[in-house]
């Protein structure tokens, strides 16, 4: 289920002036954004609009290539996920007693 925001395509189109609709389209056939639903009923979660920002910043401003993209987001989503993954450790280690704390962290700085 989604949480936060939830917009419909041409709601998302109208928050970048820059970004043209056939864009976005291409955007999503090619798995760089997965909104919920099927064409021409996406709805985009929070999480797809920022993404659509990224993507347009990387075409954009940064000018990166648009064969280099699915690279540069697979190694952004792989960076998000590990630090979920960190967090999830992080919150893990605080909820063990004390000496185990300290034999981690001092496990951690070697």
């Amino acid at each position: 289920m989604m949480e936060g925001i939830a917009m419909r395509f041409s709601a998302v189109v109208a928050m970048f002036p820059d970004l043209r609709e056939s864009d976005l389209v291409s955007w999503v056939e090619r798995g760089w954004v997965r909104p919920e639903g099927v064409e021409p009923d996406w709805v985009f979660a929070e999480i797809d609009v920022a993404r659509v920002r990224l993507i347009r910043d990387f075409r954009g401003p940064m000018a990166v290539p648009e064969d280099t993209l699915p690279l540069v987001l697979s190694l952004l989503d792989q960076v998000y996920t590990l630090r979920g993954q960190i967090h999830a450790i992080a919150r893990a280690v605080e909820g063990q007693p004390e000496p185990i704390r300290a034999a981690i962290l001092a496990a951690i700085r070697g």
